[in-house]
């Protein structure tokens, strides 16, 4: 299976697909924000670099993101989804070359700024974020409770619309460089991510 590269505004529905081909298709999900957190549990040299970076207010430099990486990854025998990552052009640069000896697709959910308002206005989450769900596409089976942890499910603070309209700004500048490079490589596919979840698996699988 190729790598894949997907790639879409906060709420386009990346977390969502991941689980859904790590589920049915044996894909490895990467998230660099899981991964940080795990390298810093176990206390390894780099653990120890990105937790003083983390605690002094910083932000994990590309480099580092780059080291751990390249520790965690087993492109040999994997096939890896790479969710929300990477948010710009050096990062897609770096990613590019970590993948130059496998084969690779960037998909691009697109959505649009007011249809994205409208889907987080109906999005919850567990605390840690790992599970997710949306009232009306893909709703709990208990109100309020997720189905795997029981655990409470919340709205975050970044789901209310004048932040979510500022962070599709800031996304909009970011991402445009990243799809022309991917674009150029003839490695890009655009998905309509304003559809109902399974028609937009569809078109992943699809694309894969």
């Amino acid at each position: 299976m190729k790598n894949l590269i997907l790639l879409g505004s906060p709420g386009s529905g990346k977390g969502t697909q991941s689980a859904k081909l790590v589920s049915l298709m044996s894909y490895t999900h990467v998230s660099t924000g899981n991964l940080l957190r795990e390298e810093i549990l176990k206390e390894s040299e780099l653990g120890v670099k990105i937790k003083k970076v983390m605690e002094s207010g910083g932000l994990v430099s590309d480099d580092l993101v780059v080291e751990l990486l390249r520790k965690n990854l087993s492109l040999s025998d994997k096939a890896y989804i790479f969710d929300g990552y990477p948010r710009n052009i050096e990062q897609a640069k770096t990613l590019a070359n970590i993948l130059e000896e496998s084969d690779f697709l960037a998909v691009f959910l697109k959505l649009d700024t007011d249809d994205l308002v409208e889907r987080l206005k109906h999005r919850r989450v567990t605390r840690d974020g790992k599970y997710i769900y949306n009232l009306e596409s893909n709703p709990p089976k208990v109100d309020g409770v997720c189905d795997v942890t029981g655990e409470e499910l919340v709205q975050r603070d970044d789901d209310k619309e004048d932040i979510v309209r500022n962070r599709m700004k800031v996304f909009k500048e970011t991402i445009s460089p990243v799809l022309s490079l991917y674009r150029g490589q003839g490695k890009l596919v655009e998905i309509d991510a304003n559809r109902n979840l399974e028609d937009v698996y569809n078109s992943l699988i699809e694309c894969i």
